[in-house]
């Protein structure tokens, strides 16, 4: 229905999801063309966002140790749910096998949901009259926020809001999202900056994380002068 909402027609929206299997690339194309973006640009930030999956291929690629004629379409399934469903798994046979059914019963239903969604937001007509047009980013938000679980990601998160829509006004539609893409390294940058001053500044014999004043003392005996090794009481 979001996609329906963009002006994608059924068989374009089809498509999509057939050929794009990731959600966040999906969620992220289909806003920008909504928002009148450039095609182009469009497609730079959903294939942005996608970029994770290349890494989940580097991990997953070791574990199934697919034939290379295979992983091609193998590739096509490395999304978030069937790399977590095979690092889950204790043996080769069982990453393969929860990989394949994860994969498939995800892909099946993603594109039997699409279809459906598509073909009633066709029989409804106008889907901005409804509401629809805030599914896509509202469904984005639903699936991000349970992962902002530190205070790093969330700081990256507020970061990548506000350059997003600050940045809205005065940038071609889509571009904004690509902008915002620069609160991760700035964010890691500020924090690793913070953590190598407190570290420089901590009290010698203070280590890394210890509160500040946590410097070890030397034992009592120490204190008073050494142990008493004369054997003659004080």
């Amino acid at each position: 229905m979001t996609s329906a909402g963009s002006g994608l027609s059924l068989l374009q929206t089809c498509a999509l999801s057939l050929l794009v299997f990731t959600g966040a690339s999906q969620f992220a194309l289909v806003g920008a063309l909504a928002a009148g973006g450039n095609p182009l640009t469009a497609a730079a930030g959903a294939f942005f966002l996608g970029v994770r999956n290349a890494f989940y291929g580097l991990r997953l690629s070791q574990l199934l140790a697919l034939p290379r004629a295979v992983r091609p379409f193998a590739a096509q399934w490395v999304i978030d749910e069937t790399t977590a469903v095979a690092l889950a798994q204790p043996t080769r046979r069982s990453v393969r096998i929860g990989f394949t059914v994860t994969g498939l019963s995800l892909y099946l239903l993603w594109n039997l949901t699409t279809l459906l969604g598509a073909a009633g937001a066709e029989a409804i007509g106008d889907t901005d009259a409804w509401g629809l047009d805030a599914a896509g980013p509202a469904v984005f938000l639903a699936l991000l926020a349970p992962m902002l679980k530190t205070t790093t990601e969330r700081a990256v998160a507020g970061v990548a809001v506000l350059l997003g829509l600050g940045l809205l006004p005065v940038l071609p539609a889509g571009v904004p999202v690509l902008v915002a893409a620069l609160a991760a390294p700035a964010v890691l940058y500020v924090t690793g900056r913070r953590r190598a001053d407190t570290v420089r500044h901590a009290p010698a014999g203070v280590p890394d994380g210890a509160p500040a004043g946590a410097v070890d003392e030397p034992p009592a005996d120490e204190r008073d002068g050494g142990p008493d090794v004369s054997g003659e009481e004080r």
